[in-house]
Protein backbone atom coordinates (compact mmCIF):
# COMPACT_ATOMS: atom_id res chain seq x y z
CA UNK A 1 0.00 0.00 0.00
CA UNK A 2 1.22 3.45 -0.74
CA UNK A 3 1.66 6.07 1.92
CA UNK A 4 -0.66 9.03 2.17
CA UNK A 5 0.44 12.45 0.96
CA UNK A 6 -1.04 15.92 1.43
CA UNK A 7 -2.80 15.48 -1.92
CA UNK A 8 -4.79 12.55 -0.45
CA UNK A 9 -6.22 14.68 2.34
CA UNK A 10 -9.20 17.02 2.41
CA UNK A 11 -8.68 20.56 3.63
CA UNK A 12 -10.54 21.39 6.86
CA UNK A 13 -13.44 23.10 5.09
CA UNK A 14 -14.01 20.25 2.63
CA UNK A 15 -13.63 17.65 5.38
CA UNK A 16 -16.30 19.40 7.44
CA UNK A 17 -18.66 19.07 4.46
CA UNK A 18 -18.05 15.37 3.82
CA UNK A 19 -17.14 14.17 7.32
CA UNK A 20 -20.38 12.31 8.13
CA UNK A 21 -20.41 10.45 4.82
CA UNK A 22 -16.67 9.63 4.99
CA UNK A 23 -17.02 8.51 8.62
CA UNK A 24 -19.85 6.14 7.65
CA UNK A 25 -17.69 4.62 4.90
CA UNK A 26 -14.76 4.16 7.28
CA UNK A 27 -16.89 2.60 10.04
CA UNK A 28 -18.34 0.09 7.54
CA UNK A 29 -14.79 -0.63 6.32
CA UNK A 30 -13.51 -1.13 9.89
CA UNK A 31 -16.11 -3.83 10.64
CA UNK A 32 -14.00 -6.20 8.54
CA UNK A 33 -10.80 -5.12 10.27
CA UNK A 34 -11.75 -5.60 13.94
CA UNK A 35 -10.85 -8.85 15.69
CA UNK A 36 -12.03 -9.35 19.28
CA UNK A 37 -9.71 -11.97 20.79
CA UNK A 38 -11.75 -12.07 23.99
CA UNK A 39 -14.07 -9.79 25.94
CA UNK A 40 -11.33 -7.22 26.58
CA UNK A 41 -8.62 -7.65 23.92
CA UNK A 42 -9.24 -6.30 20.42
CA UNK A 43 -7.01 -5.93 17.37
CA UNK A 44 -7.88 -3.23 14.84
CA UNK A 45 -6.04 -3.91 11.59
CA UNK A 46 -5.00 -0.63 10.03
CA UNK A 47 -4.74 0.30 6.37
CA UNK A 48 -4.62 3.35 4.16
CA UNK A 49 -8.29 4.23 4.67
CA UNK A 50 -8.23 3.89 8.47
CA UNK A 51 -5.11 6.05 8.62
CA UNK A 52 -6.57 8.69 6.31
CA UNK A 53 -9.54 8.90 8.65
CA UNK A 54 -7.25 9.13 11.70
CA UNK A 55 -5.20 11.92 10.12
CA UNK A 56 -8.30 13.82 9.00
CA UNK A 57 -9.72 13.63 12.51
CA UNK A 58 -6.45 14.79 14.09
CA UNK A 59 -6.24 17.72 11.68
CA UNK A 60 -9.85 18.63 12.47
CA UNK A 61 -9.56 18.31 16.25
CA UNK A 62 -6.22 20.12 16.45
CA UNK A 63 -7.20 22.66 13.74
CA UNK A 64 -4.00 21.90 11.84
CA UNK A 65 -3.88 23.55 8.42
CA UNK A 66 -0.24 24.51 7.98
CA UNK A 67 1.98 22.36 5.76
CA UNK A 68 4.49 21.49 8.51
CA UNK A 69 1.80 20.28 10.92
CA UNK A 70 0.08 18.22 8.22
CA UNK A 71 3.40 16.64 7.27
CA UNK A 72 4.07 15.68 10.90
CA UNK A 73 0.71 13.89 11.09
CA UNK A 74 1.44 12.09 7.82
CA UNK A 75 4.82 10.94 9.12
CA UNK A 76 3.30 9.56 12.33
CA UNK A 77 0.36 7.73 10.80
CA UNK A 78 1.94 6.50 7.56
CA UNK A 79 4.00 4.13 9.70
CA UNK A 80 0.76 2.24 10.46
CA UNK A 81 -0.05 1.49 6.81
CA UNK A 82 0.94 -2.08 5.83
CA UNK A 83 3.56 -2.35 3.09
CA UNK A 84 2.46 -5.60 1.44
CA UNK A 85 4.44 -8.09 3.54
CA UNK A 86 3.00 -7.25 6.94
CA UNK A 87 -0.13 -6.41 8.85
CA UNK A 88 -0.17 -3.39 11.11
CA UNK A 89 -2.59 -3.04 13.95
CA UNK A 90 -3.71 -1.20 17.01
CA UNK A 91 -4.14 -3.58 19.96
CA UNK A 92 -6.49 -2.34 22.64
CA UNK A 93 -7.31 -3.58 26.10
CA UNK A 94 -10.88 -2.42 26.62
CA UNK A 95 -12.65 -2.26 29.98
CA UNK A 96 -15.65 0.00 30.60
CA UNK A 97 -14.91 0.23 34.32
CA UNK A 98 -11.86 2.40 35.10
CA UNK A 99 -10.86 0.51 38.26
CA UNK A 100 -11.22 -2.86 36.54
CA UNK A 101 -9.03 -1.58 33.67
CA UNK A 102 -6.34 -0.27 36.05
CA UNK A 103 -6.28 -3.62 37.85
CA UNK A 104 -6.05 -5.57 34.60
CA UNK A 105 -3.24 -3.38 33.23
CA UNK A 106 -1.10 -4.18 36.26
CA UNK A 107 -1.55 -7.91 35.57
CA UNK A 108 -0.99 -7.62 31.82
CA UNK A 109 2.59 -6.36 31.70
CA UNK A 110 4.12 -7.85 28.54
CA UNK A 111 0.79 -8.79 26.94
CA UNK A 112 1.67 -6.95 23.75
CA UNK A 113 4.69 -9.23 23.24
CA UNK A 114 2.51 -12.32 23.60
CA UNK A 115 0.13 -11.57 20.70
CA UNK A 116 0.75 -13.87 17.73
CA UNK A 117 -0.65 -15.13 14.47
CA UNK A 118 -0.26 -18.30 12.45
CA UNK A 119 -1.12 -19.05 8.84
CA UNK A 120 -1.79 -22.79 8.68
CA UNK A 121 1.31 -24.74 7.66
CA UNK A 122 3.69 -21.96 8.79
CA UNK A 123 5.45 -20.89 11.98
CA UNK A 124 3.74 -18.87 14.69
CA UNK A 125 4.78 -15.20 14.51
CA UNK A 126 4.73 -12.76 17.44
CA UNK A 127 3.95 -9.07 17.08
CA UNK A 128 6.68 -6.45 16.88
CA UNK A 129 5.35 -3.81 19.24
CA UNK A 130 5.46 -0.12 20.01
CA UNK A 131 8.28 0.85 17.70
CA UNK A 132 7.46 4.52 18.30
CA UNK A 133 7.86 4.44 22.10
CA UNK A 134 7.73 2.16 25.12
CA UNK A 135 4.17 1.86 26.41
CA UNK A 136 4.89 -0.13 29.54
CA UNK A 137 6.24 0.63 32.99
CA UNK A 138 7.35 -1.77 35.69
CA UNK A 139 3.90 -1.32 37.29
CA UNK A 140 1.55 -1.61 34.33
CA UNK A 141 1.11 -1.84 30.59
CA UNK A 142 -0.76 0.57 28.37
CA UNK A 143 -4.31 -0.01 27.15
CA UNK A 144 -3.14 0.76 23.59
CA UNK A 145 -0.27 -0.85 21.67
CA UNK A 146 0.83 -0.53 18.04
CA UNK A 147 1.83 -3.78 16.36
CA UNK A 148 3.44 -5.05 13.20
CA UNK A 149 3.13 -8.66 12.07
CA UNK A 150 5.75 -9.64 9.48
CA UNK A 151 4.88 -12.38 6.98
CA UNK A 152 7.29 -14.56 5.03
CA UNK A 153 6.62 -15.17 1.32
CA UNK A 154 5.31 -18.63 2.28
CA UNK A 155 2.84 -17.08 4.74
CA UNK A 156 1.65 -14.58 2.14
CA UNK A 157 1.09 -17.37 -0.39
CA UNK A 158 -0.71 -19.54 2.17
CA UNK A 159 -2.96 -16.70 3.27
CA UNK A 160 -3.81 -15.80 -0.32
CA UNK A 161 -5.01 -19.34 -1.11
CA UNK A 162 -7.30 -19.19 1.89
CA UNK A 163 -5.51 -21.32 4.47
CA UNK A 164 -6.84 -20.53 7.96
CA UNK A 165 -5.25 -17.72 9.93
CA UNK A 166 -5.24 -17.97 13.70
CA UNK A 167 -4.57 -15.14 16.14
CA UNK A 168 -3.91 -15.59 19.82
CA UNK A 169 -2.41 -14.36 23.05
CA UNK A 170 0.06 -16.40 25.16
CA UNK A 171 0.03 -14.31 28.33
CA UNK A 172 -0.47 -15.99 31.75
CA UNK A 173 -3.39 -13.65 32.49
CA UNK A 174 -4.80 -13.73 28.92
CA UNK A 175 -4.62 -17.00 27.02
CA UNK A 176 -6.76 -17.25 23.95
CA UNK A 177 -6.69 -18.14 20.27
CA UNK A 178 -9.15 -18.06 17.42
CA UNK A 179 -9.33 -18.66 13.69
CA UNK A 180 -10.25 -15.36 12.14
CA UNK A 181 -13.57 -15.12 10.32
CA UNK A 182 -13.60 -15.08 6.48
CA UNK A 183 -14.52 -11.38 6.22
CA UNK A 184 -11.45 -10.37 8.26
CA UNK A 185 -9.23 -12.80 6.37
CA UNK A 186 -10.37 -11.26 3.06
CA UNK A 187 -9.58 -7.75 4.35
CA UNK A 188 -6.11 -8.86 5.46
CA UNK A 189 -5.37 -10.58 2.15
CA UNK A 190 -6.01 -7.28 0.37
CA UNK A 191 -3.15 -5.80 2.42
CA UNK A 192 -0.66 -8.32 0.96
CA UNK A 193 1.36 -8.05 -2.28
Amino acid sequence: MTHLTRQDLFNLEKYAEIRNEFRSQVMAHKKNRRLALNDHAVIYFEDRMTMQYQIQEMLRIERIFEAEGIQQELEVYNTLIPDGSNWKATFMIEYGNVEERKNALTKLIGVERSVWFNVEGNEKVYAICNEDMDRETEDKTSAVHFMRFELSPSMVASAKVGLPITFGIDHPFYKTEMVIPPNIQQALIIDLK
